[in-house]
């Protein structure tokens, strides 16, 4: 009956049209786990920082200062540690929250996590593991208690407190944890072997754990620095004083060009360190991030270092870090 009303070429056309044919719907029950994960997530994600905990280490100066008063400022409840009074009275006086903590005695970890699982509720959203420090010297000249307190610090009680942080954060479904590493946990340089060793293990220590906790919500991420201006240099400096003979020493006519290096009298160090904040940034990044990365660079010299690494013979590389390192 349309048809007879219609002009001869709109019938035609109407002839044309074919009847559309519904696909049937499609099938959500396998894709309806990642639905619940992701709407999970994002609701995670959005939570207010005011509702993230997370505990920082190695507060007093420096890098592990910045990032906590930085994160405190953005919002995240932020449990500094330290290990000297005076260091935690002037955070405290900051506004951040602290407690003590002495990475070489298992007892003070022990007495800080059960005060951050008190204060929290069990409830940890991130730690970030930034105590750390650098004892210089040459391989030949560290003896053995001295290498052992570098590892102390920087592999067995970074790890031991991570180890304690993770049965929190496993029944929430979710965590962030933040290694501030360094690049010379991925390259060598000369006088620098107990630190360097020390971030070797800790890389080695992160990147399993890593694969360990897939699935379970938690990432774990590096970040990488090369030279940032702070205190560190200063207290490498102390440690080299303290603990290295240079008197004999078959390496003392490359300590003194050492020595200016860590004084910062090398006159290179301004034209490529960074301030602490360049370290905070990629901390947000690892703790806020949908999918955080492995790895975070820090500074030119650390991407320079990380690509040398990848491409130049191991000769090569080896004259070009010689010469960084002070070496005559």
């Amino acid at each position: 009956m349309v048809r007879v009303l219609l002009p001869h070429k709109w019938a035609a056309a109407l002839e044309m049209v074919q009847p559309i044919e519904r696909k049937p719907s499609p099938d959500f029950s396998s894709t309806r786990k990642w639905t619940t994960l992701w709407w999970v997530f994002d609701m995670i994600h959005g939570m207010s920082n005011a509702l993230k905990n997370v505990l920082v280490t190695g507060c007093s100066s420096g890098i592990g200062r910045c990032i906590a008063l930085g994160l405190n400022q953005a919002g995240y409840r932020v449990i500094a540690t330290a290990r000297k009074e005076q260091d935690l009275g002037e955070l405290s006086e900051l506004g951040v929250e602290t407690l003590a903590l002495e990475l070489r005695d298992t007892r003070s970890i022990q007495s800080c996590m059960a005060a951050v699982t008190e204060r929290t509720g069990g409830q940890l959203f991130g730690l970030v593991n930034n105590a750390a420090f650098a004892q210089p010297g040459a391989v030949e000249d560290l003896r053995r208690e001295v290498l052992r307190d570098q590892f102390e610090v920087n592999v067995f009680g970074t790890q031991e407190i991570t180890n304690r942080v993770i049965p929190l954060m496993r029944p929430q479904n979710y965590g962030r944890i933040v290694h501030i590493g360094s690049i010379l946990g991925r390259v060598s340089m000369a006088f620098r072997g107990a630190y360097c060793a020390s971030k070797y293990a800790l890389e080695g220590l992160a990147d399993t754990q890593r694969q360990e906790l897939q699935g379970s919500g938690l990432s774990v991420s590096l970040i990488e620095p090369g030279p940032i201006s702070s205190q560190f240099r200063d207290n490498a400096m102390s440690a080299f004083d303290r603990n290295i003979v240079v008197t004999g020493s078959a390496h003392r006519g490359n300590y003194d060009e050492l020595s200016q290096i860590l004084a910062g009298g090398d006159g290179r160090s301004p034209a490529f360190a960074k301030r602490p904040e360049a370290v905070l940034s990629k901390v947000k990044k690892a703790l806020e991030s949908h999918s955080p990365k492995a790895r975070y660079y820090v500074t030119t010299p650390a991407y320079l270092m990380a690509g040398m690494k990848r491409v130049l013979p191991t000769g090569v590389l080896d004259r070009i870090l010689r010469r960084a390192s002070g070496m005559r």
